[in-house]
């Protein structure tokens, strides 16, 4: 009895495990975008993975696309690609949180291969950004894989829902979730509020190395009194 039950479990987990293996051979067969903060109004750094050519063929460049939500996001640096910007003239100026006005964004940003990457190799990129204040929206990042032969435009958008992997090349897409009160959205407040605590921390410190430095020169000042009156 306790043998079937093995044998039962063993199977369940070998079917689950399974299955696991296929959806992660399904997700890595696209270009996928990670988030590291998801929340409204919060800055993110998301990042893009690359896991494959273009049927067999390696990867000479990645361009992607900011949807039109974003002004702007700040590419990281990857020592193997070179790093460009295409701007766009905007036919409205837009108003920033601060006050400013843009009359362009950027609305693309291409990395470009110093050495193709060959398939089956896999490579990121990151891109530094502000979410805008938009919660349960789906931005979604079009992403031309440009090979030594051929081309991938994973620029294709799910049915209002349906599973991401419903289209033979997705898009890569991160969908916003609510603001998280009083993180200040782009963790700058906190921040400040750590460093004027460091500061405080500092000033008590000081203060009472000061403190001590005075009373010791008291005791100092007392014990050679004594002795001159001792002599005297």
């Amino acid at each position: 009895m306790r043998f079937s039950r093995t044998l039962k479990t063993s199977a369940a987990l070998g079917t689950t495990a399974g299955l696991m293996l296929l959806g992660l051979g399904a997700a890595s067969a696209h270009v996928s975008a990670t988030p590291s903060e998801t929340a409204a109004g919060a800055y993110s750094l998301v990042t893009f993975a690359v896991g494959h050519g273009c049927d067999g063929s390696a990867t000479k460049s990645l361009t992607i696309t900011l949807p039109d939500e974003l002004n702007d996001a700040t590419p990281t640096v990857n020592p193997n690609w070179t790093i460009s910007k295409a701007t766009q003239k905007l036919d409205t100026p837009r108003t920033l949180a601060n006050g400013s006005k843009v009359s362009e964004r950027t609305a693309s940003i291409t990395y470009t291969a110093k050495t193709p990457l060959l398939d089956g190799q896999r490579d990121t990129f990151t891109l530094s950004l502000q979410l805008p204040d938009a919660a349960g929206t789906t931005l979604h990042f079009p992403t031309l894989q440009n090979c030594e032969v051929g081309q991938t435009d994973w620029k294709e958008i799910p049915a209002a829902g349906a599973d991401h992997d419903s289209v033979e090349a997705p898009a890569p897409e991160l969908t916003i979730t609510p603001a998280v009160a009083g993180d200040g959205h782009d963790g700058h407040g906190a921040m400040a509020v750590a460093s004027e605590e460091t500061a405080d921390a500092g000033t008590s410190w000081a203060s009472w190395l000061g403190l001590g430095a005075g009373l010791a020169g008291l005791i100092l000042g007392g014990l050679a009194f004594m002795r001159s009156s001792r002599k005297a």
